[in-house]
């Protein structure tokens, strides 16, 4: 009995030792985790537009859209934080094409123990992925209403999570059933005026005012024609920040 009496009082001694060395080690395990940094939040509401007409073909008059989609999207979704990315294709009537894709959500919910960059770089790549099913299937409705997927891409992404930024991947050359705009006078900034003038009354402004607009492509079927390079573009800077109030960045022009 005497001996069990003593073993009784040792065993709380060592289950306090026990505790003793466990303790600090849970502590620190608890410390280590909760300093573990998480990632900053994506709320950048962002679209791209990608052109499938003719002359955004990889031929040598084609200005190549799937070639700079490939070398810019990545780097654009990156660079300006894009929380998610919705799309709108440039066809040959862009406001009813059927090629849209899904919104993609570049920041998906997470728990403690989600590897954020790994899980953020595949939500990028579906996002890449998607923007080149849409061009092929853009590719199939050959046109190249750049006005109406403007107007789609400003109804589509959301406006409440900081500057909406948008990718557009096209020459702009605005050729649709109901207009083409490389037959209209756009030498003048009088006649530019008119252009739009005309365009707005019958379709109305695109929706993406104080949105960033990158363009991939603009004018590049004007290269070899430097004069006329400038009036298009020109013709643009007005639609795009003189008329519907966004804002033109040239990062990823190419």
């Amino acid at each position: 009995m005497h001996h069990s009496a003593r073993t009784a009082h040792r065993s709380p001694v060592r289950a306090a030792r026990r505790l003793a060395v466990v303790v600090p080690l849970v502590c620190a395990l608890a410390a280590l985790v909760s300093c573990t940094k998480q990632e900053e939040a994506l709320t950048t509401p962002c679209g791209v537009v990608v052109d499938g007409s003719g002359s955004a073909a990889a031929v040598k008059q084609g200005f190549d859209s799937e070639e700079k989609l490939k070398h810019s999207l990545v780097e654009f979704l990156t660079d300006q934080k894009c929380g998610t990315v919705d799309f709108a294709p440039i066809t040959r009537s862009s406001r009813s094409s059927s090629c849209r894709q899904d919104q993609v959500d570049l920041d998906p919910p997470h728990d403690a123990n989600t590897d954020q960059k790994v899980q953020r770089a595949d939500a990028r790549r579906a996002a890449a992925l998607a923007a080149l099913a849409e061009l092929k299937c853009a590719r199939t409705q050959n046109g190249s209403d750049v006005w109406g997927a403007l107007a789609r891409i400003g109804e589509t992404v959301p406006d409440d999570g900081g500057t909406p930024k948008l990718l557009v991947v096209s020459d702009f050359d605005q050729s649709d059933p109901e207009f083409i705009l490389s037959r209209q006078d756009l030498s003048t900034e009088a006649e530019r005026a008119k252009v739009i003038d005309s365009l707005v009354r019958k379709r109305g402004l695109p929706g993406i005012k104080g949105m960033e607009v990158f363009p991939v492509g603009l004018g590049m079927q004007y290269s070899a024609k430097p004069s006329e390079a400038d009036d298009f573009q020109a013709f643009w800077v007005e639609v795009l920040e003189g008329r519907a109030k966004a804002h033109v960045d040239n990062q990823y022009k190419r």
